[in-house]
């Protein structure tokens, strides 16, 4: 996945790949690539899970600043927000989306959301546009307001952080394709959009098909903000499973489409989700838990759309 991502961007930087056609060829390579690093590298790593060697996890981790996103600002959002709070109304930062879309039906409905489902995708395919751009800023500041950031020494260090590293991603995967490249600057701008494009709407299908269904719960808390369930049976109410038999889907994805297991033991890598999951299925069926799975990653899907359809109404 780092190949997939990394050569196309130094075939066109040294410019052994010179037409219109070859430079949207290899973003959309790039783009798998990078799709591949957020799922199936930085995801592990950040959880601490890649490698037994800290020092490993924490090296591989910054592979998600190598894609122009910021490897702090998504340990907050997703190890602590999204695992601790899974489909629990402002607290899960996941399901916290603008007003124009309705992921939870805790949410204001709006008249609008009636045709979310057709106009989601769209906003799926830009996700990692806004990511690169303006996504990490807005939540390093969110969080700072929710006391998760130290003090503000610590979140100026961070601001100038994540400026850098954008910096950098920006230059080798869009500024220095412009400079080398005999081709018009609005064609290459071009086809990095066409990257960002696929590799969104890959992922934020493969992340939000696991919690945005139309069998799982969307728990409140008490007026003591207490949860019914405790934490482990939350997360087998509030995520699906999909394709757990495609094999090469799994290697693909990073083993994301065994999401009850990796909600279950974030720790562990996700080469191991198979073989777990058998035991977590089992366990669950005999204690009357739900397990939910769908069987194919169109069917996953296609229930996506039944409830964001469902929400909409």
């Amino acid at each position: 996945m780092m190949s997939m991502f990394l050569i196309p961007l130094i075939f066109m930087i040294t410019g052994l790949v010179q037409s219109v056609i070859g430079v949207f060829v290899l973003y959309l390579i790039s783009g798998l690539g990078m799709a591949g690093i957020g799922m199936g590298v930085m995801h592990d790593a950040i959880h601490g899970s890649y490698s037994k060697n800290q020092k490993i996890n924490k090296f591989l981790g910054y592979s998600m600043n190598l894609i122009g996103a910021n490897a702090k600002v998504w340990k907050m959002q997703h190890n602590v927000l999204h695992h601790t709070y899974t489909n629990i109304h402002e607290a899960d930062d996941d399901i916290n989306m603008p007003f124009f879309l309705r992921f939870t039906p805790h949410t204001k409905k709006h008249r609008i959301h009636r045709f979310q489902f057709l106009y989601v995708w769209f906003f799926y395919s830009i996700s990692t546009l806004t990511w690169v751009t303006l996504k990490d800023f807005v939540r390093l500041k969110r969080y700072k307001n929710m006391g998760l950031m130290d003090n503000e020494k610590n979140f100026g260090k961070e601001v100038y952080n994540v400026i850098l590293w954008k910096l950098a991603y920006f230059t080798y995967a869009l500024a220095l394709p412009m400079i080398f490249l005999p081709i018009s600057p609005w064609i290459i701008l071009l086809g990095f959009l066409a990257m960002h494009l696929l590799t969104g709407l890959i992922i934020s299908c493969v992340f939000q098909v696991a919690h945005i269904m139309p069998e799982v719960d969307y728990p409140q808390s008490d007026d003591e903000g207490q949860m019914e369930s405790n934490w482990m049976v939350h997360q087998l109410q509030t995520t699906t499973n999909f394709a757990t038999n495609n094999r090469v889907l799994s290697w693909l994805i990073g083993g994301l489409n065994f999401q009850v297991e990796h909600h279950l033991f974030p720790n562990i890598c996700h080469v191991h989700y198979s073989a777990i999951s058998n035991i977590v299925k089992t366990t669950a069926l005999e204690f009357g838990i739900p397990y939910h799975e769908k069987p194919t990653f169109s069917a996953a899907i296609v229930d996506h759309v039944t409830m964001l359809r469902r929400l909409g109404r």
